[in-house]
C-alpha cells in the first residue's frame, strides 16, 4: 500500500522558522534528511520525497470566468504550511505510522525533535471502476 506522509510546519518564529536557524543546525537537519530517505530507498520503500518552498513563494490558482485568478497563497488562514512530503510502499499502515514519527523526530535547534505534525494519508489506487 502506498501512503503520502505530509510534514507540516507551523507559521511564524520559534523552532520551525529555519531561517533564523544555526548553519550547524541547519546541516544537521538537511543530514537527518538524507539519512532518512536513504534508509527509505534501501528498504525499497521510497517512491518519491520532496522539500517544498517557503508559503511566501506559493501561489492559489482557481479557475473562473474570466481566466485563472492568481493569488498569494497558499491560505491566508493557514496556520500551517506544507514543508515537504514522502510516498512510500509498505506493507501495514502501522509501518507508514513508524517512519511518520522518525521523520516527526527530524532535529532542530540545538539537536532537539522538532516533533512536526506528519499526517499520513493512504494514496489511493484509482477511482472505482463502476463510477
Amino acid at each position: 500500500m502506498r501512503y503520502m506522509l505530509m510534514m507540516h510546519a507551523p507559521r511564524g518564529t520559534g523552532d520551525y522558522q529555519i531561517s533564523d536557524w544555526s548553519p550547524e543546525d541547519f546541516k544537521a537537519h538537511i543530514a537527518f534528511m538524507h539519512r532518512f530517505n536513504k534508509e527509505l530507498t534501501e528498504a525499497g520503500e521510497l517512491v518519491g520525497a520532496e522539500g517544498l518552498s517557503t508559503p511566501g513563494e506559493a501561489k492559489l490558482v482557481r479557475a473562473g470566468k474570466n481566466g485563472q485568478p492568481v493569488t498569494d497563497g497558499p491560505f491566508p488562514e493557514a496556520k500551517e504550511f506544507l514543508a515537504g512530503y514522502w510516498i512510500v510502499e509498505v506493507d501495514r499502515a502501522e509501518r507508514a505510522y513508524d517512519l511518520a514519527a522518525k521523520a516527526s523526530a527530524a532535529p532542530g535547534p540545538g539537536g532537539a525533535p522538532l516533533n512536526m505534525a506528519i499526517e499520513v494519508r493512504q494514496v489511493m489506487s484509482g477511482p472505482p471502476k463502476d463510477a
